[in-house]
């Protein structure tokens, strides 16, 4: 079961994910997602990865329609603390190009 959690702090918004983001869990975190960016308005949207134990690549949708979200709003959003089963998925993607990804130490090496 995928849960989100949230930090604001300064007009940036941390989302915390929580568990496996599958294809069930994509329309449900996204929801969730929306509804923080609507009541927050950031001006930086974080995606912590470092509790997420799986990904797969319905994760990238999420990535990039937060991307464009926050794109379109002039905001900045990027992923952090990606372990490395969800970098894998994320490296494979190449959406590095678009969004900027800060992995856990650890799942680089």
């Amino acid at each position: 079961m995928m849960k989100v959690y949230s930090a604001y702090r300064d007009g940036r918004l941390t989302i915390f994910l929580h568990g496996e983001l599958d294809h069930h869990a994509v329309r449900q975190s996204m929801a969730a997602i929306e509804r923080l960016l609507d009541d927050y308005l950031p001006r930086d949207c974080v995606l912590d990865f470092s509790h997420l134990s799986f990904m797969d690549s319905s994760g990238i949708a999420l990535i990039l329609k937060l991307h464009r979200r926050m794109s379109s709003a002039g905001g900045r959003a990027w992923v952090e603390n990606a372990a490395a089963q969800p970098l894998r998925v994320i490296d494979a993607s190449g959406i590095e190009r678009l969004v900027k990804i800060a992995a856990q130490e650890e799942a680089r090496t």
